[in-house]
């Protein structure tokens, strides 16, 4: 019997085949929806802290009903990397083959397919939470996923300027200059977290924090908020008190969010439980739900990461790789 071929995808081949458009977009959005339809079966994740070095590993997976193949996604982060001039996030995909399990293929990505489905997820949140005229944006935290962030926002909404909060004003500077640049739009350092929220219509914050950034003071109507730094256990951005007190709150997942995301601290303080009105953004992907209603709501979306997401960007890339003549076969 003829052994399966295994197809060998680099990060350049990866970085050809997919990237932030339309069609990644609604690859992601559509497995919301499947998940919210019960058409995914989704493992919890598997999150190992490598204390002595300032790291972590999210495993991640999920079978989309109906697919090919499935995706195990392996993500490292690790923030000393940087003094090492190495990059601080890497990783890789396995695809499985639904119908035998072989696997069908490995992508190393080296994070980039985690960056990709992250930012898309946010660009998904401001697409039904945030309002319709969006002039301005706050983002908190000036590493690789802000960034990111603020690229796939130009898919949803045409915002013409930015502020970006991070923790060194060497950063912060760094991160206009480059994004002004990219983006063609006025990116600048903002004075204080305070300050950048007042001025915005919508704020992203994507950093490693465990204690909060955003407080209840700062809210204002007609802002919407997506935090996705809030990933693990121990991890938060925004006050607790303000999940109690939005018009709006959705998260990716509720499992995962009360245990990992935003909502683990709204439990812990009170603010909210686990029968408060939280919408998945599945539900209204999937058209079940509506998801901002007026233009003075306040909305928070809660992104802790799901693996319908890797599963969803995986097959896309590797389905686009084929179609290229991409990559490296074997006989395994």
């Amino acid at each position: 019997m003829k052994s399966p071929a295994l197809t060998i995808l680099t990060e350049s081949d990866i970085r050809k085949s997919v990237g932030l458009d339309a069609d990644s977009l609604a690859a992601i959005e559509n497995a919301f929806a499947q998940l919210a339809e019960g058409k995914a079966t989704v493992p919890a994740p598997m999150g190992i802290e490598v204390v002595d070095h300032h790291g972590e590993v999210d495993v991640k997976s999920a079978y989309l009903h109906g697919a090919d193949a499935f995706a195990i996604k392996i993500a490292a982060g690790f923030y000393n990397n940087k003094e090492l001039g190495l990059p601080t996030a890497s990783g890789m995909m396995v695809l499985l083959s639904a119908e035998t399990g072989f696997p069908k293929a490995v992508l190393f990505d080296n994070g980039y397919l985690t960056q990709l489905r992250t930012a898309l997820a946010g660009a998904i949140a401001a697409k039904y939470f945030a309002p319709q005229k969006v002039d301005t944006v706050a983002v908190i935290g000036a590493g690789l996923q802000g960034r990111y962030q603020l690229r796939a926002l130009r898919l949803v909404r045409k915002f013409t300027r930015a502020f970006v909060v991070s923790r060194t004003a060497e950063s912060a500077t760094k991160f206009a200059a480059e994004m002004s640049s990219e983006l063609g739009l006025a990116i600048t350092p903002a004075r204080s977290i305070a300050e950048a929220i007042q001025l915005s219509d919508l704020v992203i914050t994507a950093t490693p924090s465990r204690a909060p950034l955003v407080l209840l003071e700062h809210l204002h109507a007609g802002l919407h908020i997506t935090s996705m730094g809030s990933d693990g256990p121990g991890k938060q951005e925004l006050d607790p008190q303000i999940l109690r007190h939005v018009d709006r709150l959705c998260c990716d997942r509720k499992s995962q969010s009360f245990h990992s995301g935003e909502l683990q601290h709204g439990l812990k303080y009170g603010a909210i439980t686990e029968q408060s009105e939280i919408l998945e953004l599945g539900e209204v992907t999937s058209g079940r739900i509506s998801g901002r209603r007026t233009d003075s709501e306040i909305s928070v979306c809660d992104l802790t990461g799901v693996g319908i997401q890797d599963t969803a960007i995986a097959l896309l890339a590797y389905h686009h790789a084929l179609e290229a003549g991409l990559g490296t076969t074997l006989q395994v």
